[in-house]
């Protein structure tokens, strides 16, 4: 027999205990009406606030690797050539190409050395806010602290031209500076989905905001390199930190922090939000991605150094990240669904199944760029769009998998997702290339084999 609270007598053995539901309900919970669990997607405010994230993800890349195709122009021609014994060497068996560029911008006498430093700054800003980000945006919230982490950034990129003129050490505090207000952003976002994500759309939600990222970048380093070329390279921090200021305005005015402070957000909107998060703490529910997030960092760095430095080749790097990153999510997640009402451990196992997911990010998700960098772009459009099918469909079959929310049901769910991933990474392995293809060959980009 059921007790008051949702659980079950023990009396009622192995069987009895399949029944139990996952997650404990609560008489708001049950008196909500239906259509609170129908809350549509489409100009709702949780996907609205998605889509701001997305755009200010794309700026904050954008403001992050600017410098990178800017440096070229800032940097006087004669002493990169100077340094680089390669480019002289290629220089005597080359012939001249003229072509008409823009070279208006101020010019600077940077080694190579002194480059690498300016660079490398940045990291040095981002690395020491990512901690203190996530424990300020749990005192404070994450709007104020995404934006103003945006809006520092945007602002000290609009001086980058004058921290120039002053001289190495001014761009490289500078550029540190842009990192700390960098640094604390995704621990921001993280903080506010916490309050703003159902758990059966987080996967959707943070994916639209976050992929802002990769976009920002993909587009922003030709853009720079065009702005270069027809006019100079200062107009390439004045014009993404004026888009980073205008993405603020937007923010401030468009967003809130939760749910209940929304202006616009729908009765239904509202309660299905608020109910679906009636039992879960916030840092809890932020830990996994934040796991994830990290595990991204350090596999990139730890999927590098194999390839670089102990010449391990890119398939193989490629195929045993992906296979930790699949395969080690897949035996969590089918772990989670038998530990019966064992809350603590059930945050455990689905901290660790989604950390490990981030080795997918130097496994499969990578590989568009070593078997055609050329067309790496499109390559991603076409895999991302099927990928965002699964977080289109996948809440829709979980919630007719599991019209009881009992244990067992979510037994079937997890376990239907963890086959889904072992065939994934098995196909990959199988299928993968890690080489440059001859479809994909472009001789005006340089990729060979």
């Amino acid at each position: 027999m059921r007790s008051p609270i949702g659980g079950l007598a023990s009396s009622d053995g192995e069987e009895g205990s399949d029944r139990t539901p996952l997650l404990q309900s609560t008489p708001r919970v049950e008196a909500a009406s239906e259509d609170t669990f129908q809350a549509p997607a489409c100009c709702s405010a949780r996907y609205n606030l998605a889509v701001l994230a997305f755009f200010g993800f794309f700026v904050l890349y954008a403001l992050r690797v600017n410098l990178s195709v800017a440096l070229v122009d800032m940097v006087d021609s004669n002493t990169t050539l100077a340094d680089n014994r390669t480019s002289k060497e290629c220089a005597e068996h080359s012939a001249p190409i003229k072509v008409l560029h823009n070279q208006t911008g101020k010019r600077y006498q940077w080694d190579a050395e002194t480059q690498g430093w300016i660079l490398g700054s940045f990291f040095y800003g981002y690395i020491i806010t990512q901690i203190p980000g996530g424990y300020i945006a749990s005192k404070v919230g994450g709007k104020l602290l995404l934006g103003f982490g945006i809006l520092g950034t945007a602002v000290f990129t609009l001086f980058t031209p004058i921290a120039a003129d002053f001289g190495v050490g001014a761009l490289i505090v500078l550029r540190a500076l842009e990192g700390l207000g960098e640094g604390v952003t995704f621990p921001a976002m993280h903080a506010m989905w916490s309050s703003w994500a159902p758990p059966l759309e987080r996967s959707k939600l943070l994916s639209i905001s976050y992929a802002g990222a990769q976009l920002g970048t993909v587009i922003s380093l030709p853009l720079s390199g065009i702005i270069c070329f027809y006019m100079d390279w200062t107009y390439v921090f004045y014009l993404f930190g004026i888009v980073g200021i205008i993405w603020f305005i937007l923010w401030i005015f468009l967003v809130s922090e939760t749910p209940e402070t929304h202006k616009t957000i729908s009765r239904h909107e509202k309660e299905y939000i608020l109910s679906s998060l009636k039992n879960q703490n916030g840092l809890l529910s932020a830990l996994p991605y934040f796991g994830c997030w990290l595990c991204m960092i350090l596999s990139g760095q730890a999927a590098d150094n194999l390839r670089a430095k102990w010449n391990y080749s890119t398939i193989c790097v490629r195929r045993v990240f992906s296979l930790i990153g699949m395969i080690g999510p897949a035996v969590f997640l089918v772990a989670a669904g038998f530990i019966g009402c064992d809350y603590s451990l059930a945050v455990a196992f689905l901290t660790i199944s989604t950390t490990l997911g981030g080795f997918c990010s130097s496994g499969f998700s990578i590989n568009h760029l070593d078997i055609a960098p050329s067309y790496a772009g499109i390559l991603l459009g076409i895999t991302n769009t099927f990928a965002t099918i699964p977080g289109m469909v996948g809440p829709v079959i979980a919630k007719s998998l599991t019209p009881d929310n009992t244990i067992r049901e979510w037994q079937t769910v997890f376990c239907i997702a963890a086959a889904i991933n072992v065939f994934g990474a098995i196909f990959f392995s199988l299928f993968a290339k890690g080489e440059v293809q001859n479809w994909a060959l472009d001789d005006r980009h340089g990729h060979r084999n």
